[in-house]
């Protein structure tokens, strides 16, 4: 038995298959790729541009505020002046002296004295002295030719009894250069101050009123301490009062220096 044969009156021809179509992208797909490339480009050329977005924030303050360096041989820009003198240009302070210890005691008071300087200056003279710790007085006395006499004061200011021994020396060596200005029972002939005689010194020659007697006075202090010596002899006669004059205070002046010698 076999298979009935079709009833179709024609032959069906043969045809080869088609070949299958290539599939194809969708839109939207495309589309999202073309924007992301172009998102990711955007970003890249943003950090590659100098100063562009965080790459300026990142970069260091003390980077931007650095001035560029100069070059060699380019002189440097001067610097603005700050308002205040550099150390250099203020003068500086010189330091001070040390200051010399006070003496602490007065010689004996008729000691002081050479016995050579005092024949000469008083010959024959008798001696009177009072003392204490901080005032000495000695007085060399002739009533022979010339009446003369020579008396020595010494005025100390000891560090035991006051914290300002030097000042309190001053403060008295000034009272005293005052009252030469301004005395009362003298008649002044001169009165000068005088250098190279302790630390500060004056000399006055004066005249006793009502007295036939003038007198050559020398008033120092050296440190704390303040020594006067007056030398007194008879007024002199006309014609020779310079040279009287001159010989007085050279005699108070010498011995005021061997006084101040003699402090320790």
């Amino acid at each position: 038995m076999g298979l009935p044969r079709s009833s179709e009156s024609f032959q069906r021809v043969y045809s080869a298959p088609e070949p299958p179509k290539a599939a194809r992208r969708p839109r939207v797909l495309a589309l999202v790729i073309a924007a992301v490339s172009f998102v990711v480009a955007a970003v890249a050329v943003f950090l590659l541009v100098p100063g562009g977005g965080d790459g300026a924030s990142r970069t260091p303050d003390r980077d931007r505020a650095a001035p560029p360096a100069a070059s060699p041989g380019e002189p440097s820009a001067p610097s603005e002046p700050s308002g205040k003198p550099s150390a250099s240009s203020e003068p500086s302070a010189s330091p001070k002296p040390p200051q010399a210890r006070p003496f602490g005691s007065l010689p004996a008071p008729c000691t002081s004295v050479k016995q050579d300087t005092i024949k000469r200056i008083v010959p024959g003279a008798r001696r009177s002295e009072q003392s204490n710790s901080t005032l000495t007085t000695c007085t060399f006395s002739s009533g022979g030719d010339g009446f003369r006499w020579l008396r020595v004061e010494g005025h100390l200011y000891a560090p035991g009894n006051t914290g300002t021994p030097v000042e309190d020396a001053k403060r008295y060596y000034d009272a005293q250069w005052r009252q030469a200005h301004g005395a009362t029972l003298e008649r002044t002939l001169s009165l000068e101050g005088e250098s190279g005689l302790g630390d500060e010194a004056f000399l006055w020659f004066k005249a006793d009123k009502g007295m036939p007697t003038v007198v050559g006075q020398a008033t120092a202090r050296f440190r704390n301490a303040v020594v006067t010596v007056g030398y007194s002899e008879q007024a002199p006669g006309k014609g020779d009062a310079a040279e009287r004059e001159r010989a007085c205070l050279a005699k108070a002046r010498e011995v005021a220096a061997e006084v101040l010698a003699g402090l320790r």
